[in-house]
């Protein structure tokens, strides 16, 4: 049977239009995490990163894409430094630090939004939602980082609310290690986004410090209403965390845009 002549055409119709392009890139990369053992992403974790994936492509293109996948490298490698030491202490994460679904989308729903009102919003917000939206990932990485090396090397974990020492992985604990690491890794991140040119070089500062002020945000939020909320979980807590990150840059990149 000869296949039909309008089939390429089809094809190719499809492989460059950015929603069809996300639907192949991310077949393409997610495809073998169901062939290989789920240590960076549970089964349906990788269902679920393959729905942000294609939002992400379809709407910011290999821009926003790279972010959030810079994101999730550093992320999910920090995750894995001193996973023992981790573990003898009964802190590590869950499933050996594969995400799931809920890992997904309280990581990544604010971003997805700001996303989505990129492409199909008013274009006067397009800046400003640019910049929401790497705020969102940088504050994210800064929180994850901050947390993964503060409980492996933090020599001192105190709360924010009462300034009193604590044992790591306490809800809400901070320590200088896992703050500065997290500085960097929220830096690290804004400066990705200025490389794809989601951020200007005056926006560098209102990310990192919109980053830096979610993550405390979400440490106060650990260390007072999370213990007494039972369904204010840490994916709650860290869409939480987002939505800070989000509207902080956001805000900072609408009063920065006259000087853009």
């Amino acid at each position: 049977m000869a296949l039909s002549p309008e089939l390429p055409a089809i094809f190719l119709a499809v492989a460059t239009h950015p929603w069809g392009m996300g639907v192949l890139v991310n077949t393409v990369l997610i495809t073998p995490l169901f062939l290989l053992p789920p240590t960076l992403l549970t089964r349906w974790g990788a269902v679920h990163a393959w729905i942000l994936g294609v939002i992400l492509w379809g709407t910011l293109g290999w821009r926003g894409y790279l972010v959030v996948l810079v994101y999730f490298g550093v992320g999910s490698l920090v995750t894995k430094v001193g996973y023992q030491v981790k573990a003898t202490k009964g802190i590590a994460e869950k499933r050996g630090g594969a995400r799931g679904p809920e890992n997904v989308w309280g990581s990544a729903a604010v971003g997805a939004l700001c996303a989505l009102g990129v492409a199909f919003g008013d274009s006067s917000w397009t800046f400003a939602l640019q910049m929401a939206f790497v705020g969102s990932f940088a504050a994210k990485l800064t929180d994850t980082v901050s947390s993964e090396i503060g409980k492996a090397y933090g020599r001192r974990t105190i709360l924010l609310t009462t300034l009193q020492a604590v044992p790591p992985g306490t809800e809400g604990a901070v320590s200088l290690e896992g703050t500065l690491a997290g500085l960097g890794g929220g830096l690290g991140l804004t400066l990705v986004g200025y490389g794809v040119g989601m951020v200007p070089f005056m926006g560098i500062p209102i990310c990192v410090g919109a980053a830096f002020l979610a993550n405390l945000v979400e440490s106060w939020v650990g260390a007072t209403w999370q213990g007494q909320w039972p369904w204010l979980t840490n994916e709650w807590a860290n869409g939480i965390n987002t939505l800070v990150g989000a509207a902080v840059s956001g805000l900072g990149a609408w009063i920065l845009r006259p000087l853009i």
